[in-house]
């Protein structure tokens, strides 16, 4: 059984896949796409992919708030999918805060560069701040 940590992990993945076939403009079923990531059906993972999916918009104009003259698309898609997952997770999941943060960040660490890494902690931090209620 995974860990939380594994399963962001996998989120993470299938976030990834999924917007490079939709850039890509190729049909995917989303089950079939956490199916490949893991043997076990898991709510958490399956909640929180359907979840970023659905809020997806707020979570990139919340992304694009506090990304100080930068936009969520101009990161790459690990990075798109890492702030994705934080963001969701701090805004409409029991997750508590620092959880969230610090989940981001250590996924960040392992896919990303320091920059990258600053980046997507100040943004969350300033969202954990200011919006969330």
């Amino acid at each position: 059984m995974k860990n939380r940590s594994e399963l962001r992990e996998v989120i993470m993945k299938v976030l990834y896949q999924i917007d490079m076939f939709n850039e890509a403009k190729v049909e995917y079923d989303i089950n079939d796409l956490i199916k490949e990531q893991l043997e076990v059906e898991n709510s958490f993972v399956n909640d929180s992919i359907n979840g970023i999916l659905t809020h997806k918009e707020e979570i990139t104009k919340l992304a694009n708030k506090y990304l100080n003259d930068w936009s969520l698309d101009r990161l790459n898609k690990v990075d798109q999918s890492i702030i994705s997952l934080g963001i969701y997770e701090l805004m409409y999941t029991d997750t508590p805060s620092v959880v969230s943060i610090n989940e981001a960040i250590e996924l960040s660490k392992k896919y990303s560069d320091e920059k990258v890494t600053k980046m997507i902690n100040g943004v969350l931090d300033k969202i954990y701040h200011e919006e969330e209620k």
